[in-house]
């Protein structure tokens, strides 16, 4: 039953303060990285699982938590789901050694995932279904402003105090949320209460999904098929996603009920939840990437120029919602949010070396614009026609194929990035030699230079040499972000066509008094 006034406020900021616990946390730990290598003796790849343990544990349980809400009860599950989180926070600021603190994420991870979509099936059944635009307008808030706020909040917490209190910023944020949902937060009904558990779907879930996250997230660092495990992994995927999907389908009560995508709308929102997810994530790894290893940005600095676009996010999102209230087609409102997203790849991609802050302030603020746009109507329309328990599986379910879209993005770009920087480093050294007079005049021009700075003739060679390398690999990693931010401006492009399978919401009849 939808509430009135002051308790759908506050059950609405309760559920927002809960989702960004989630959110903030799958991107903050990434910015930390460095000091918690140097504080636990750890080397890189092992303290990447510390991102890659939580993404795992997390994309495990959110096709899960819609079933888990309806056997435990949704405010039950909920309360409980932030009770852990905060617990395994504390933990991880205790933590002592690399060991703890991945096990610690393992479960921070496995409750963060109740958290989303529970916070988003909650926020439905608060709202009037005539305002859904809005309620998904201000769950967006979270869903998108999150990862983007993650590593400024990291940065400026790493630069200014220890990095324990990524962790323990938490604790208080946690503690308010639990408060408020025990307070103001209804029981919802407990549909799966009492009937059989779906064990066999449960493992099977666990194993197919776990594998491939695990596969998206290490695949590239570890040359992918190359490396065995990969490969075992790769069809343990795949075996299991069709033992999966066979025992959903043919058991009388299923963890997840894929028999939701029977709904026309909800099952084209999961394709469109894909490609944002791919959008959102894709666009957050990429740029940090280039500002930080290309312009030798910081961390902070980095997450400071990412602000202003979050911003722009947070303003727009009610007036999206307020358009959708107004009956203004989400096809077209997301058309317009693609759009808007193709124009900031495509401004990106003509980035160069001497690209400051000021040269990226306007094109990220029509990226934030154009996530608010693309956000709240692509979910509205995938979730909207849902009922009863179909709310809970359809949010797990939309949540995690955009968290899958964000894994697939990274693991796509970071291999192209690898491809694409080879092909052109070979461009731009067929032209590095004495045949090419602009070569061979730039590289005089250096050696002059370096003699007139004290450099003998051959010292000055060796270093022209090596100026020439770093030239060499500043452009081709340039030449190699420029072209994926036009890939993830075509694929974008791609997803329009996709929206309009969709079923265009009916203007409701307003009936009006005749005096």
């Amino acid at each position: 039953m939808a509430e009135q006034g002051f308790r759908k406020w506050i059950i609405t900021i309760t559920v927002i303060m809960a989702s960004l616990l989630e959110l903030i946390d799958t991107t903050i730990v990434n910015v930390a990285l460095p000091d918690i290598m140097g504080n636990l003796g750890a080397t890189l790849e092992d303290a990447g699982w510390l991102v890659t343990g939580y993404a795992v544990a997390n994309v495990i349980v959110l096709p899960m938590s819609g079933w888990l809400g309806d056997r435990f009860g949704r405010k039950n599950y909920f309360l409980a789901s932030i009770l852990i989180f905060t617990a395994a926070s504390y933990l991880c600021g205790q933590a002592t050694s690399l060991t703890e603190l991945i096990l610690y994420r393992l479960l921070q991870g496995l409750a963060g995932g109740g958290l989303l979509s529970t916070a988003q099936a909650i926020l439905m059944e608060t709202w009037p279904r005539e305002e859904i635009g809005m309620a998904t307008a201000l769950f967006g808030l979270g869903a998108v402003v999150g990862p983007t706020l993650g590593p400024t909040i990291g940065g400026y917490i790493v630069d200014n105090t220890n990095w324990r209190y990524i962790f323990y910023v938490n604790i208080p944020v946690g503690a308010v949320a639990a408060f408020l949902v025990s307070m103001f937060v209804r029981e919802s009904p407990m549909f799966a209460k009492g009937k059989p558990i779906d064990w066999w779907g449960i493992l099977l879930l666990a194993i197919g999904v776990g594998s491939l996250q695990v596969v998206l997230e290490k695949g590239e660092t570890e040359d992918w098929f190359q490396t065995p495990y990969i490969a075992f992994l790769t069809v343990t995927t795949v075996l299991a996603g069709i033992g999966f999907l066979w025992r959903e389908l043919s058991t009388d009560h299923p963890v997840v009920d894929f028999r939701i995508l029977k709904n026309r709308s909800f099952a084209i929102g999961t394709i469109t939840s894909f490609a944002l997810g791919f959008a959102l994530y894709g666009s957050v790894f990429i740029f940090p990437v280039f500002c930080q290893n290309l312009l030798h940005f910081t961390a902070l600095q980095t997450g400071l120029i990412l602000l202003p676009g979050g911003l722009a996010t947070i303003i727009m999102m009610p007036f999206v919602g307020a358009m959708l209230k107004r009956g203004v087609p989400a096809q077209y409102m997301a058309t317009g949010g693609f759009i808007l997203f193709f124009v900031f790849c495509w401004l990106l991609s003509n980035s160069t070396l001497e690209s400051g802050t000021g040269d990226f302030f306007w094109p990220l603020i029509i990226r934030g614009i154009g996530m608010a746009i693309l956000f709240v109507p692509l979910t509205t329309l995938a979730v909207s026609s849902l009922q009863g328990k179909q709310i809970g599986q359809g949010t797990g379910l939309n949540n995690m194929m955009r968290q899958l879209g964000g894994s697939f993005g990274v693991a796509i770009l970071t291999t192209l990035i690898h491809v694409k920087s080879g092909e052109v480093r070979n461009a731009l050294l067929s032209n590095t030699n004495s045949f090419n007079p602009a070569y061979v005049q730039r590289k005089e021009g250096m050696i002059q230079m370096l003699m007139g700075k004290g450099y003998n003739l051959l010292d000055a060679q060796q270093a022209s040499d090596r100026m020439m390398e770093g030239n060499i690999i500043r452009q081709t990693m340039l030449v190699t972000y420029d072209h994926m931010y036009m890939l993830i401006g075509f694929f974008v492009l791609a997803a329009i066509p996709v929206i309009y399978l969709q079923k265009f919401k009916k203007k409701p009849v307003i009936i009006t008094d005749a005096h």
